[in-house]
């Protein structure tokens, strides 16, 4: 019987008067954990809320956090985290599609309510997990655990669900990626091998709580009943002094924050040297970072993990020994590594046959970190996980070795900055202005965020709008990170495929002629 709650009965088991969460001056052991979330799980049964009950999170990272997501667990919940940087329109349509019940919020978003609740008629409360005085409408946190009797047992196991994952929809339309407490088992246990976490591990959350390549290690360092440290949201700086002042030795965060850390000019006014792992996805990590990385902590191990939600999320791992540019294992830095060790990789052509090494194809995975599918799209389920594979929408090859090398996307899909930004999404928003006759939104390389949201905009004739008017419009309705940075306004209609589709190939050539690869 494979539950989430057993990370937590480990790390009581094994160590219950460790330190398990130090956030601001609040510290705690995982026996008080373990307690605090079996209070949250009756608390929520006390409220009348059942298994299977959608609770939504939006927060900014916290130890309030943790254990909301392991007390929703324990009671049998659905947890759904909400990402901060979601525009309001985004954060109803998630509440809404996943049907939530109930949501906790801190103080960053508790401004945000008036603006969400009012169209989230499902949402029967909620609690307010911040650090102030709680609001006279909302459940407090703390008062709502110290009323509570402690649920003993956990919900749901093996294939049940327990929590879902928005990611940005091809069509406009993001995903819940639907992931069960086998999948996210899997998961720790597979990346074990490229972290080994102990008991002895201090891993502070600086990338974003909400985003499964931060939540893969929450699993991991509890079960190893590790030390969880808190940022609200990362900056470099706070970074550094987090790492010096409590000795963190384990790091995992995307190559954009890595790039603000190393290239920081306060970087060797800090002491670095506790720092032993250093894990990151979401995106490759270029040359010149890892090298400045290398340079600047020499002792530091760095491993590339690749995957995606649909995977929860991990897929292959590259060796450290492999993050190297001299000596025998050297030529491997730009791989994404090799399947972990639950998992299958193939490369596909269009027809599903697997291809020769060495050829371009679309990698395919299948194992038991594969989700169960996505909530309420039995259609795109079936398209993503056909024939019993789960179709990445990643173009790449494999070598002789088991190498995974990505050099493309089937997928629309743009990485800026380690999140990922579905074209559609930004086009829905372009087009919703009423001076916008066509548009194409494509990524291109950007040395800060890996790659740039970029615009191409036919305006309708005898309308204007500038570039900027077209940017804070979009801002109105979607998050930041998808919003385009740079729009080129033409007066010639775009090229179309002979179906009539915007031809995007043609349009990403000027941006990256004389790369190898088509991502950056």
């Amino acid at each position: 019987m494979t539950q989430i709650s057993q990370f937590v009965r480990r790390a009581v088991q094994t160590g219950a008067d460790k330190l398990a969460t130090v956030c601001g001056d609040r510290r705690r052991t995982w026996r008080e954990f373990d307690d605090r979330i079996g209070r949250l799980a009756g608390a929520m049964h006390g409220l009348g809320f059942k298994p299977g009950d959608r609770i939504g999170i939006l927060s900014l990272n916290s130890d309030r956090y943790l254990e909301c997501l392991f007390g929703q667990s324990l009671g049998g919940f659905v947890f759904v985290p909400i990402n901060t940087r979601l525009a309001p329109p985004e954060i109803v349509f998630w509440l809404v599609d996943s049907g939530c019940a109930a949501l906790f919020v801190d103080d960053a978003f508790v401004p945000v309510l008036p603006r969400v609740l009012p169209d989230t008629p499902d949402v029967r409360r909620v609690v307010y997990i911040g650090e102030g005085a709680s609001p006279p409408d909302l459940v407090d946190y703390e008062k709502l655990l110290a009323g509570a009797t402690p649920f003993a047992d956990s919900i749901g196991e093996n294939n049940d669900l327990a929590g879902i994952f928005y990611t940005g929809g091809t069509t406009g339309r993001s995903k819940g990626v639907m992931l069960s407490h086998n999948n996210i088992m899997s998961n720790a246990l597979n990346i074990f091998p490229s972290t080994i976490a102990d008991e002895d591990t201090r891993y502070v959350h600086a990338a974003p709580m909400f985003h499964l390549a931060d939540n893969a290690m929450t699993y991991l360092v509890t079960g190893f009943c590790g030390t969880h440290y808190f940022m609200p949201r990362y900056e470099p700086v706070a970074l550094m002094k987090v790492v010096e002042e409590y000795r963190i030795n384990l790091l995992l965060i995307v190559p954009t924050m890595v790039n603000m850390l190393v290239n920081h000019p306060d970087v060797t006014n800090h002491d670095l040297s506790s720092v032993e792992r250093l894990l990151f996805g979401a995106s490759p990590m270029p040359e010149a970072v890892i090298r400045r990385a290398a340079e600047l902590m020499p002792g530091v191990k760095f491993c590339h993990l690749y995957g995606q939600s649909e995977a929860s999320p991990v897929l292959t791992a590259l060796d450290p020994r492999y993050t190297c540019f001299e000596g025998p294992y050297a030529g491997r830095v730009k791989s994404a590594g090799r399947a972990v060790l639950d998992c299958e990789i193939r490369i596909h052509d269009e027809d599903d046959n697997e291809v020769p090494r060495g050829t371009i194809g679309e990698i395919c995975a299948r194992g038991p970190m594969v989700m169960l599918g996505y909530w309420k799209q039995p259609e795109m389920t079936a398209g993503t996980l056909r024939n019993g594979w789960l179709h990445t929408g990643d173009g790449g090859y494999m070598d002789e070795e088991g190498f995974i090398f990505i050099v493309d996307r089937v997928k629309d899909m743009i990485i800026s900055g380690g999140e990922n930004v579905y074209s559609a999404e930004t086009e829905e928003a372009l087009y919703s202005h009423p001076s916008v006759a066509e548009c194409a939104v494509i990524g291109v390389p950007d040395d800060t965020w890996g790659e740039r949201v970029h615009a191409i905009v036919r305006l309708k004739p005898g309308m204007r709008a500038t570039t900027e008017e077209l940017i804070a419009h979009c801002h109105t309705l979607i998050a930041n990170y998808k919003c385009p940075r740079t729009i080129d306004l033409r007066e010639e209609p775009l090229p179309l495929s002979g179906a009539g589709k915007i031809l995007k190939t043609e349009l990403r050539k000027p941006f990256w002629e004389g790369k190898e690869k088509r991502v950056n």
